[in-house]
This record gives C-alpha cells, structure tokens and sequence, in this order.
C-alpha cells in the first residue's frame, strides 16, 4: 500500500511541475514577443527595489491595516513553503514527518510558526473576501473585473482558506495519533494550535483519526500543485513575477517619459534647416498599435498587473467619470497577449487575425489620460501602465493622424510658427515693442 502511495505521489508531483513549466515557457514566450530593451544598469538599486517592493512590499504599508494582513498571506506563502518541502520529500521518500529527527526541539518550534501564520492567511482571506463581496469597496465594483477577473480573486481567497484548513485539520489529527503512539506517528512535541485543538479528537477512533489525517495530506499537496498549475491563468501570478518586475522596474525619475530621438531630431532639423543630413531615414514605425511595438518589459509589466485597482482609484480621468480605466489597460494587453499565443500555438507562427490593441483599447480611454503619473506611484510593483498609454497615443498620431481638432490647430501652429500659437516667429518680440509706445 505505501509502495502505491509513493508512485501516485510522484506521477503527481512531476505531471505538475512539467505541466507548470510548460506554461511558464509560453509566458516567457508572450513577454519576448515585444522589443528588446536593456535593464542591465544599476543592479545594487535593482536588488535594493527587489527586497523594498517585493520582500518588503513597502507601497502596500501606506494603508497599515491591509498591508499587514496582505503580508499575512504573502508570508504564509512563503514561508509555509519550508513545510510544503517537508510533505513533497515525504511523499517521494514514503516517510512520514522527515525533517523532525534533522531538526529536534527546533522542529517543534517552526511547526507552531507556521500554524500561527496559517491562522493569520485563513483569517486575512475571510476578510479580503467580505471586502470584495460585502462591503463592496469602489475599485471591487468596477466593470473591469466583470465575468472571470472578479471570480478569479474569489476563487483564489477560497482556495487558500481551504489549504490552511487542510493544514490545520492534518496537523491536529497527527498530533492526535502522536499523543496515542499509532505507528509511524512518532512524538515529536506539543504543536501549540493543533495541540490544542487535538483534545477533543480523545474519543474518536484511531481509523478515523488516520483517515482525517492522510484524506486532508493529500488534499493539502494536491490543492497546492494544483494552485501552482492555476497561477499562469489567474493575476495571482504576481505572486511569482513581483520579483523579476521589481528588478526591472525603471530607475528614471517619475514623470520622465521617454522621447523618440528621431523626432527630437526631425524638431532640430526644423529649427536648423543647416544641420539636416541628406541621407536621414524616418523611422520605421511611431509608437504601438500591437503588443509586438511595445517592449518587453511594458509586456512584463501586463503580467504582474495584480488587478488590485489602485492605479484606477487613483486616476483623476476615472474619478471624474471618464472611460479610462489604467488597470484595464493592463487586462487589455495581458488578454491580447495571450489571443497572440494561442494563435501561435495553433499555427507555428503568429499569422495576422486583423486586431490589434486598438481592438481591446478605445480612442476615448487613452485621450482621457492627463499624464499625471498618479497610476505609476500607487502601483504596489512598480507597473506603468502610462507609459503603453503614451505608446499607443503616439501611433494614434503620428500614424493615423487621429487627433482632435483642437490639438491639430496646436500641431500646426507647432510645426510652421515653432510654437503653440498662431503668431509668426517674426512677431515673437512685437509684445516688447508695443509695451515701449
């Protein structure tokens, strides 16, 4: 029976790790499909966001309360994985409680610590999940999150309390068999909350006892290979991608946007005919209209997105009622990120379907953007989803010469007087003249 065990024990545990590495390998695939760029400056400040905004998850503590149950569950995540190592090992191996000889009394200690911080995620997930479906904060009831995103969050809030209890209701029972000497069930201390809870358990018979216990063992490992294959489909992939998003983060001061030489130059040329070469090419292509004109990291960027809405929340295009919507620009790139790897699954390679972001991504959303960096610095993982904003706006433009009227009078006014008013560069200093009669 043990020998059965361990076999489907590890069919299990490898047909999941090669399921989750072949999806990660397509993500990586749809994050390469943009242009290349060069974050390879300045690792000390990279290393030091990764352990500030990642580890340290220092935007989420300018609300104290959440960030400290956020940080709950980020721990349990964490650090429960060290006991997640523990079953994998003893699952393989058909051993029951591996590490507890290795580590002694200490092994005691930890097993309390990681029953305190699964009470603390079961606990923290009970109140993020009243907080999105019964007090209902603002950036909850947006449209955005309509259909899957928002039974996404739920499904996920679930699925962690239904592991701590697991966790919890396998402990318990062990320490149960413990306190009875059952075979294989070998003391190795009080554990403090399944200690206590095990009490109760005196008059249950010992069948049942190991039934609980091996019925809620393989739930618990079954339930986190199957969480590990759900994250490539579900925004909680953040949880693996904020560190990489953290490193690659922009270092540029906020509010720095990144301009085209060749049209810095084109503006030079303008200004100083003189200095105008006469083998000058014009760049290929202004700004994005699909994923493949955008970079990697904008790419990235849509992966991590954590859907979380605070970027929206604090947009004053949204808040006054406009249509954009920051956190759906990011959903919007993610989704058609993943339309453009199906299509290369099913094909071989991407063959046109005639969409593009535009087709996800309206006009009206990205002319309500004023610029003001408010979603760049309320991100928790340093996302910008200005910046895929800025790109698609240039193309607009620069490509299909879509602007409004008022800002083509501008654009004129720009490219013949060298300013935005309608006045001749000779008529530049008339002012100072007309102030001395």
């Amino acid at each position: 029976m043990q020998i059965i065990q361990q076999i489907l024990f590890i069919v299990l545990a490898a047909g999941s790790i090669l399921l989750f590495a072949r999806n990660v390998k397509k993500i990586r695939r749809n994050i390469l499909l943009g242009r290349d760029e060069d974050y390879s400056d300045h690792s000390g400040k990279r290393w030091r966001n990764v352990f500030l905004l990642a580890f340290g998850q220092k935007k989420m503590f300018r609300n104290p309360l959440v960030a400290v149950m956020h940080f709950f569950i980020y721990a349990g995540f964490i650090i429960i994985n060290i006991e997640v190592l523990e079953i994998v090992l003893d699952g393989g191996l058909g051993k029951h409680r591996l590490f507890s000889n290795a580590f002694g009394g200490l092994y005691t200690l930890l097993i309390d610590a990681f029953e305190l911080l699964a009470v603390l995620v079961l606990l923290a997930c009970v109140i993020f999940l009243a907080r999105r479906n019964i007090l209902r904060l603002r950036r909850f009831r947006s449209h955005d999150l309509d259909g899957w995103p928002r039974s996404d969050a739920n499904y996920i809030l679930i699925t962690e309390i239904l592991l701590m209890t697991f966790f919890l209701t396998m402990n318990t029972t062990d320490r149960a068999l413990q306190i009875r000497g059952y075979e294989n069930y070998y003391d190795v201390g009080n554990f403090f909350i399944s200690g206590f809870l095990s009490s109760p358990l005196s008059t249950a018979s010992t069948a049942t006892l190991v039934t609980v216990e091996r019925t809620c063992w393989w739930l618990h490992i079954t339930g986190i290979f199957a969480f590990l294959n759900y994250l490539p489909y579900s925004k909680h992939l953040h949880i693996l991608l904020a560190f990489p998003n953290a490193y690659y983060t922009r270092l540029d001061p906020n509010g720095t946007m990144k301009n085209m030489p060749s049209v810095q130059k084109e503006v030079l040329y303008a200004m100083q005919p003189e200095t105008a070469p006469t083998d000058a090419t014009p760049p290929a292509k202004f700004g994005a209209k699909d994923v493949f004109d955008l970079s990697w990291r904008n790419l990235l960027d849509a992966y991590s997105c954590t859907e979380c809405g605070r970027c929206t929340a604090a947009c004053p295009a949204n808040i006054t009622g406009k249509l954009l919507s920051p956190r759906k620009i990011m959903m919007d790139t993610r989704d058609r990120m993943e339309e453009i790897g199906r299509n290369i699954d099913k094909n071989g390679e991407f063959k046109d379907d005639n969409k593009n972001l535009f087709s996800y991504i309206t006009v009206e959303e990205l002319r309500a953007c004023t610029s003001c960096q408010a979603c760049v610095e309320e991100c928790p993982v340093s996302i910008s989803p200005l910046e895929i904003i800025l790109e698609l706006r240039r193309s607009l433009i620069m490509e299909d010469s879509n602007a409004p009227q008022e800002w083509n009078a501008m654009f004129s006014n720009v490219e013949n007087n060298f300013a935005p008013w309608k006045f001749s560069p000779d008529e530049r200093d008339k002012w100072a003249s007309e102030m001395e009669s």
